[in-house]
């Protein structure tokens, strides 16, 4: 493993400064690495990135399959080989990539759990408009959902990023990259009335000041937080479904879709590099459409 650590840190390096990734998805590379890493040990292979060929890389797909990886966590553990080896070939450490000829699992399009418009009413109904933090939580999950935020997007957002007269929010999304996404009436009237009547009385930490959702202590949410705030509301509105803080911008993004948006604006709206991560939700759509056909067509019946 020691001997893989030069190449590993400024593998990190590459991917913070060049790449611009989140320390998360910087982490998630760098385990891919190392499980690799764990593969060789276990194997007694002394090998350096250089010495590595396709048969290793194959072997140790067969390892993992062993061990009961789903197709989606391997074709995820390729894909961060590929890009460790593509990162030695720009550093001219190697000549020749190994992984060039490896093929990832095939599998298919997992779709992700969506929430209804009802589903999505009962959940924001089911928070406690009695207490501050209520107030504080049905502001930051209109604006997650009425702006299709990721998570991080969310516990960031600053106060200074609110346009509300030109009709907009501004969020800083992966690698760094600006984006401006236009805000409902409803997500807005809810994060005004928490700015001044619960935002304004907070006793914010030194550094925190222009940070728009707070906990008790005056800081910056974290993400476990929002993942325990939304799992909580689930369970007291009786929603059975598996759902995360990502769940509602699956749905933000379906609904749209649904209603007859142009996927280009949704891709822009989402923060997508690639066109092709948006289709995911015509294929939502399309699912949607034949569940209602098959639901209320009288040869169904």
């Amino acid at each position: 493993m020691t001997n893989w650590d030069s190449y590993i840190n400024g593998f990190k390096a590459y991917l913070r400064l060049e790449r611009s990734l989140s320390e998360n998805s910087v982490q998630a590379y760098v385990h891919d690495i190392r499980k690799f890493c764990q593969y060789l040990n276990l194997s007694g292979l002394i090998l350096l990135p250089d010495q590595v060929r396709l048969i290793h890389l194959q072997n140790f797909l067969k390892w993992i399959t062993e061990q009961g990886l789903t197709s989606r966590s391997q074709a995820r553990i390729i894909s961060g080989l590929k890009v460790f080896y593509k990162y030695l070939l720009m550093e001219n450490i190697l000549s020749k990539d190994p992984t060039s000829l490896l093929d990832a699992p095939k599998m298919g399009r997992k779709l992700p759990t969506i929430l209804s418009v009802e589903e999505i009413d009962a959940i924001l109904e089911a928070i406690d408009l009695s207490t501050a933090e209520g107030k504080r939580n049905k502001a930051m999950l209109e604006i997650l959902y009425g702006c299709g935020l990721r998570v991080s997007e969310l516990i960031n957002l600053k106060i200074s990023d609110l346009f509300f007269t030109e009709g907009f929010i501004k969020i800083i999304g992966k690698g760094n990259k600006e984006r401006l996404i236009p805000v409902g009436k409803v997500a807005e009237n809810e994060i005004l009335f928490y700015l001044g009547n619960i935002r304004s009385h907070a006793h914010e930490k030194y550094g925190q000041e222009d940070v728009l959702f707070l906990n008790r202590r005056g800081a910056r949410l974290s993400r476990v937080m929002i993942f325990s705030i939304i799992k909580a509301l689930a369970v007291k509105a009786g929603i059975k479904k598996n759902i995360s803080p990502h769940t509602f911008r699956h749905s933000f993004a379906t609904h749209l879709v649904e209603g007859g948006a142009d996927l280009r604006a949704v891709q822009e709206m989402l923060g997508h590099e690639s066109i092709t991560t948006t289709e995911i939700y015509t294929h939502l759509d399309r699912e949607y459409l034949r569940s209602t056909i098959i639901q209320f067509h009288p040869r169904n019946n």
